[in-house]
């Protein structure tokens, strides 16, 4: 197949993101010695830099695709709210959605780094769902008023709060109403309310979590037909994934495995196993990002769930070899088929 053709009509498509809109702050620097005061390392600091995490990094990703993205979500009334508010204007990322909570902190996710390797991440954040009633209610009148834009909605569930039972009802309900894509890069909490959405795309840790929470949590619907919880064998990722898309009604789970690669299970199909693309992996943060951008992109111009995998592997592969939260760019992405 010819990918390189699919990629270059990115641009055609606007994508609307909602969920947890975080803003990481990075302090790299080396270590020489151990504190005299606790036996902990201490770090020299050569550099420090702020990045749109989260939510946000799922649309850095898709603007540097070349895609019109929209992110809906909530910040803080402070300076870190305003910075990470500048960082995606400067992306080229819509803004309008994304409204200030004044009772509530920007999340703020500090990694301190030193020698390639994380030493310590601090996390500022607060959840007071008390707070967020104004904002909730702003984003819903503002999705419902411009549905009608948006080729897909990606579901970003960081867990922070803004992803709630509530909020994933109206945006499924809107979605199937006007027959947009809807994808889900998931949280366990949340796992049972992700109903007949298009995909949901969680790693293998993830699915393991999610796979116990329903089982304690849900009494209410039929029960996820299986009777283990530890994803090892290649039968038990089978028999799983097929057991969590009967039980979501979902057409497809996407299953990211690490260095086994990703499964692709759609209904009424044979699942397909793809192979990973990572030559080096330096650091995770933002692969699932990579991931669920891509492969929502790949539906919306028309592919087969499999083939939207594969271009999602592909970008995956180029985001594990990047230090810190990071995006892959359409320039990336079209050199990994250069000559194929």
């Amino acid at each position: 197949m010819d990918f390189r053709s699919v990629i270059r009509k990115f641009s055609r498509k606007n994508i609307l993101v909602v969920g947890d809109i975080i803003l990481d702050h990075y302090i790299q620097g080396t270590v020489s010695r151990i504190s005299p005061e606790a036996p902990v390392p201490v770090v020299l600091e050569n550099e420090r830099f702020y990045v749109p995490g989260g939510a946000a990094n799922v649309a850095h990703n898709l603007a540097g695709l070349g895609v019109k993205v929209t992110l809906a979500g909530r910040i803080g009334d402070d300076a870190e709210g305003r910075s990470v508010k500048q960082e995606l204007k400067k992306k080229k990322i819509d803004t309008r959605a994304i409204f200030a909570d004044k009772k509530l902190p920007t999340i703020l996710k500090t990694r301190v780094i030193a020698q390639h390797q994380q030493v310590v991440r601090i996390d500022r954040e607060k959840a007071n769902l008390s707070g967020t009633v104004k904002v909730f209610e702003k984003l819903k009148t503002f999705i419902k008023n411009h549905i009608d834009d948006f080729d897909a909605i990606v579901i970003s569930d960081y867990g922070k709060g803004l992803i709630t039972t509530e909020m994933i009802n109206f945006l499924t309900t809107l979605a199937h109403k006007n027959k947009t894509i809807i994808t889900v890069d998931p949280k366990v909490e949340n796992f049972c309310n992700y109903i007949n959405v298009t995909a949901i795309t969680p790693n293998l840790k993830e699915a393991e979590n999610a796979i116990r929470n329903i089982k304690v949590t849900d009494g209410s619907r039929k029960k996820l037909k299986i009777n283990f919880d530890k994803l090892i064998t290649d039968d038990q990722i089978e028999k799983a994934g097929k057991a969590i898309v009967q039980y979501l009604n979902a057409e497809c789970l996407l299953m990211t495995l690490g260095e086994r690669g990703m499964r692709v299970f759609a209904k009424g199909k044979k699942t397909h196993a793809i192979n990973t693309k990572a030559i080096e992996v330096y650091d995770v943060s933002g692969a699932g990002d990579a991931v669920i951008a891509v492969f929502t992109l790949g539906l919306t111009l028309g592919l087969t769930k499999t083939k939207a995998a594969e271009l999602a592997n592909v970008a995956a592969g180029i985001v594990v070899g990047k230090l810190g939260t990071a995006a892959v760019t359409k320039q990336e992405l079209l050199a990994a088929f250069s000559g194929k």
